[in-house]
């Protein structure tokens, strides 16, 4: 699916990380389930993708405390980090099945 949907795993992960980088001020960055698609969104604040037809799979918190104390300013590296070792594919895959 996140080859047919998304154009394979890397342009995934750079479009991933684009979303979560450029989320302006607090927020997330989300991978979901929408009309039988993989689609990418990014809310503000409290917002979520639940409010509309999607389905959350993964995410990344933005918001400031999620990532200050180690990274400080810089989103971009925190970002990465998350995508690189911390996303739970199985859970993923588990919140799909469903």
């Amino acid at each position: 699916m996140i080859e047919r949907d998304l154009g394979g795993y890397d342009k995934f992960k750079a479009d991933f990380a684009q979303a979560a980088i450029t989320q302006f001020g607090s927020g997330w960055a989300w991978l979901v389930f929408d009309q039988d698609k993989l689609g990418l969104r990014k809310t503000g604040n409290a917002e979520t993708p639940i409010s509309g037809t999607a389905k959350p799979l993964l995410t990344i918190d933005v918001w400031e405390h999620a990532y200050y104390l180690d990274y400080q300013n810089r989103r971009a590296d925190f970002v990465a980090a998350v995508i690189d070792k911390l996303l739970d594919w199985d859970r993923a895959n588990e919140r799909l099945e469903k």
